[in-house]
């Protein structure tokens, strides 16, 4: 039985309070230089992002507002078994139970090709312009910096920068950073219905709620990147504050071409989800196969675990490994005790692995009624609300290099240190939430 968190109260704001330290003096420990630090940019982000968790969890019309995007989500989400339908007949209803493949996976090609759309039609250029705006004359940040930390609500890490690619050449190593870490620290708006149908599965409550906290995920991100960026990799050069505009309409012909183009780009997307997903967990399978059956079994640890997590943990498996590397930094950042070897384990799979395969094992968890707070499950959902993993510093290499082939030097050297960066501006966000939460 999952129980309801016990209210906002000292004890939670003390540790929440912790958590966020904790995260800036690892973030101040591993900065390229401390005494650079631009601590009234950092507190400005801080703000912003306590701010908007207030607003989120205690403003009717800011909860509101984002419950109401969270329906059109759903709803849109829904329009996806028409087509669905079609396809497989009776095999896309979800009488027979969830199925990951049918009933989620397709989702990210509809919405591909909603986001094309969209910004076919100069929606998107026009909320990312918004967002631009308040964090240039906010934040103290160059306007291609603003511009790209913005796009990464809606647009994956690859997609994002080239709305700013004619000044990539010559932004600076500061601002290069800023660019990874907020693209590993946000995930796209293509992907974020998938989320929703993991977690939210049947239950058409549980969708809002889980897409209400992705997006606001999503936007508390944005700060957030720009805070742990300028604090891991601080501005040393003189930074060009590029009069960045963007384009009223996207670059396909008409309409047609825009939802045809998203299509395709969904289509290859979920292919490669797919692909990832198969590969990735059965290479868990094969780390619990030696860790679990072998090591485990013969040593009599298997036992003397499950006999410790009273059931939670099902013997020395590479999720249980995790939990208990991570577990000390989740308690630190307000994980409820009971559960923080659950949301370590979580962190771990995502970095290691990637976030997909994460919020399938927190879907799994969920499910099973392992998780003992609510309030674990919602941080849980911040703290892997990003794309900050191994395998993503060779996808921006690629990306970013083909778009500033002279800048792959340098991409390559700060490409862990940004990832770093990607990972904690999640756990920041759902150590806000979570101080908040009570």
């Amino acid at each position: 039985m999952i129980e309801e968190q016990g209210g906002f109260g000292l004890i939670t704001l003390l540790r929440g309070i912790l958590g966020i330290i904790v995260i800036l003096a690892i973030a101040y420990g591993l900065s390229y230089d401390r005494k650079r630090i631009d601590w009234k940019l950092v507190g400005g982000g801080l703000l912003m992002q306590i701010i908007f968790a207030l607003a989120v969890l205690y403003v009717p019309f800011v909860g509101g507002l984002l419950e109401g995007l969270g329906k059109i989500f759903v709803k849109l989400m829904d329009f996806t078994d028409a087509g669905l339908t079609f396809l497989l007949g009776p095999y896309a209803s979800k009488a027979a139970g969830f199925s990951f493949l049918l009933h989620s996976l397709p989702i990210v090609i509809f919405f591909s090709a909603l986001v094309s759309m969209f910004y076919h039609w100069g929606i998107i250029q026009r909320v990312v312009g918004g967002f631009s705006w308040v964090l240039r004359r906010f934040m103290n940040i160059s306007g291609s910096e603003g511009l790209v930390t913005s796009g990464n609500i809606f647009m994956g890490m690859t997609e994002s920068p080239v709305l700013i690619k004619n000044y990539l050449p010559t932004m600076n190593r500061s601002e290069i950073f800023l660019v990874m870490v907020s693209g590993m620290g946000t995930i796209a708006g293509s992907v974020m219905g998938t989320y929703i149908g993991m977690l939210g599965g049947t239950d058409p409550v549980a969708k809002v709620m889980f897409a209400k906290h992705l997006l606001s995920a999503s936007v508390m991100a944005v700060p957030g990147s720009i805070v742990l960026a300028k604090m891991l990799c601080p501005q040393t050069e003189k930074a060009s504050d590029h009069a960045v505009g963007l384009e009223k309409e996207g670059r396909n012909t008409n309409i047609l071409d825009a939802i045809s183009s998203g299509t395709v780009t969904g289509v290859k997307l979920m292919t490669n989800i797919a692909a990832m997903l198969l590969v990735f967990i059965s290479l868990v399978a094969l780390a619990n196969y030696v860790t679990e059956d072998i090591i485990g079994r013969y040593t009599g640890l298997n036992d003397w675990i499950v006999r410790i997590t009273d059931g939670k943990a099902q013997g020395l498996t590479f999720q249980f490994i995790l939990g208990v590397i991570t577990s000390p930094f989740m308690w630190l950042i307000g994980v409820p005790s009971q559960d923080v070897m659950l949301v370590g384990s979580l962190l771990g799979q995502k970095t290691i692995l990637n976030e997909f395969v994460a919020y399938f094992q927190l879907q799994q968890w969920k499910d099973a009624g392992l998780f003992m707070y609510q309030k674990s499950v919602l941080m849980s959902t911040y703290i892997l609300c990003g794309f900050a993993n191994i395998s993503s510093i060779g996808i921006l290499l690629g990306g970013l290099g083909v778009l500033a082939p002279e800048k792959r030097g340098l991409i390559s050297r700060i490409g862990v240190l940004a990832m770093v960066g990607g990972a904690l501006v999640s756990v920041l966000s759902a150590t806000i939430i979570g101080m908040i939460l009570g």
